[in-house]
């Protein structure tokens, strides 16, 4: 055996296809595409439902400690997407938890979506929603219903996406 043939038959079985590492990084990779798409999906809902688009001026308006109406829109659309886009990854890191705890399949998917889609509402209406400045109680109802709404259609697009991908990687 050469010794240029030594070096390349050490790294070939680290970037195979196989290799768990690669694989579980490409299913990260894949859920921040995942959570893009599904990031863009809820923007046709936002612009439908009532209040549907006050939810990243909450956001915003939290960050700056101003009222949504006047919070910064560019800062506003960033947090939606990077927040969209960076979900996708941490519902694969659910999804890698609950196959290890109930192996791969249709029982951990749906796991993942019983334990993730409370939480991203809850964090929502729980956490930040309460913090939003002049919002009445009444409003606050209707934005919450307007995350809930969205929030389900993110995990919609989202999850047929991740588990696809899984299944390829």
């Amino acid at each position: 055996m050469s010794r240029l043939a030594l070096p390349l038959d050490l790294w070939v079985p680290l970037v195979a296809p196989s290799s768990p590492s690669l694989a579980i990084a490409l299913r990260i990779l894949f859920g921040v595409l995942a959570g893009v798409l599904a990031t863009l999906a809820m923007d046709a809902l936002m612009a439908r439902i009532e209040e549907g688009q006050t939810p990243p001026r909450v956001a915003s308006g939290v960050l700056t400690e101003t009222r949504p109406d006047e919070a910064p829109r560019r800062l506003a659309s960033a947090v939606h997407y990077v927040a969209g886009a960076l979900s996708g990854p941490l519902f694969v890191w659910v999804l890698l938890l609950a196959e290890g705890l109930l192996g791969a399949g249709l029982p951990a998917a749906v796991a993942t979506v019983i334990v993730f889609y409370p939480l991203m509402v809850g964090f929502f209406v729980a956490i930040v929603l309460p913090r939003s400045r002049g919002v009445s109680r009444e409003r606050r109802r209707t934005i919450g219903r307007a995350w809930a709404l969205e929030a389900a259609l993110y995990i919609a697009v989202l999850v047929p996406l991740v588990v696809l991908t899984s299944a390829v990687v």
